[in-house]
Parts: structure tokens; C-alpha cells; sequence
């Protein structure tokens, strides 16, 4: 019975030491899981702020790309118009270059036709407001080209005289 007992005491004393290895374990890992979880919400709260960067930039991109577009609407719009106005001039200077022709000719025969002198006078008349309405075109053109440059300035003007 002496061998049972030694052997029990043995037991309970491998049992001890067991039971004091977990406990020092369970306290250590305690410590380590604190410690990983304060680690995992601080990468959780630099996650959520790098998406919202992300979030913004994507925005501020969207802004610009519909702002791009709008500009370029716009100006293809202006360059459509001033392409109408050029077609009008050449028509009326193609005119009136074939009504100075028919007038030359008239004058060189001898024979001067006032429906000639009328057609050349009305042909330079349109050409005269053809070259006008060009003229226009251009100007809005370089006017709605210089618009958003004037606004920029404008803004950073208010910007440097609030700071």
C-alpha cells in the first residue's frame, strides 16, 4: 500500500503542478488575446479611415470627371458654332467672288446690268454679316474658355483674403 500511496502522492503533486501551469498559461493568454485585440481594433479604425480616404478621392475624382465632361460639352458646342458661322463666311465670299466676276465681265463687255451691281452689293452684305457672326462665335469661344479661369482666380483671390 506504501507503493499507492507514493504513487497517489505523486499523482496529486503532478496534478498541482498541472493545475498551476494552467492557471499561469490562462493569465499569460489573457495578457496576449488584451493585447491582440487592442491590436486588431486599432487596425479595424486605420481600415475604416483609409476607406473613407478612399471613399472621398473616388468622389472628388467622380466631381472632376463630370466637371470635365460638362467643359468639354461645352466647348464642342462653342467649336460646332463657330464651324457654322466659318461655313456661312466661305459661302458668302464664294458668292461674292462669283458676282465680282459677273460684274467684271458686264463692265469689260460694256454692258452694265444693275441686277449685277444689286447681286454683288447683297452678296457683300452677307458677307459682311457672315464675317460678323464668325467674329461673335470666336469671341464667345475665347469667352467660354477664359470664364473658368477668371472663376479659379476669383476664388483663390477670396481664399488668400479670408486667411
Amino acid at each position: 500500500m506504501s507503493e499507492i500511496d507514493a504513487l497517489q502522492q505523486r499523482l496529486t503533486s503532478a496534478m498541482d503542478r498541472i493545475a498551476a501551469g494552467m492557471g499561469s498559461l490562462g493569465s499569460a493568454q489573457g495578457a496576449d488575446t488584451a493585447a491582440l485585440q487592442a491590436e486588431l481594433d486599432d487596425e479595424k479604425i486605420a481600415n475604416a479611415q483609409l476607406t473613407e480616404r478612399v471613399r472621398k478621392m473616388a468622389d472628388r475624382q467622380d466631381e472632376a470627371l463630370a466637371e470635365a465632361k460638362a467643359a468639354s460639352e461645352a466647348v464642342q458646342t462653342r467649336v460646332a458654332a463657330m464651324d457654322l458661322e466659318l461655313q456661312r463666311l466661305r459661302k458668302a465670299n464664294d458668292q461674292l467672288r462669283q458676282s465680282n466676276a459677273a460684274l467684271r465681265t458686264a463692265n469689260e463687255e460694256g454692258v452694265g446690268e444693275p441686277h449685277l451691281i444689286n447681286k454683288a452689293m447683297m452678296a457683300e452684305l452677307e458677307g459682311l454679316r457672315a464675317a460678323r457672326a464668325a467674329d461673335v462665335a470666336e469671341a464667345s469661344s475665347i469667352i467660354g474658355a477664359l470664364a473658368p479661369l477668371l472663376d479659379q482666380i476669383e476664388v483663390q483671390g477670396e481664399e488668400n483674403t479670408d486667411a
